[in-house]
């Protein structure tokens, strides 16, 4: 199961987790800025899974997940 997902994941450029990190980091200061705290602080939350997200992606793409078995 995990090499049909990493297969359709490796075609999702890594620059698009970084770019919602940001877009997570922005939605959340514009929350903040419109005094919906609680709000602010769930969106801030994202950011950190799409950052790991990015990373498993790229780490994935190098060696693959499971090096043992093969492609």
């Amino acid at each position: 199961m995990a090499r049909n997902i990493e297969n359709y994941t490796a075609q999702v450029p890594s620059d698009w987790f970084l770019w919602a990190a940001g877009a997570s980091i922005v939605g959340s200061l514009t929350l903040h800025a419109l005094n919906r705290k609680e709000d602010a602080q769930f969106v801030g939350q994202w950011v950190a899974p799409f950052m790991l997200l990015g990373v498993y992606n790229k780490i994935v793409k190098v060696s693959g997940s499971d090096r043992v078995h093969g492609s």
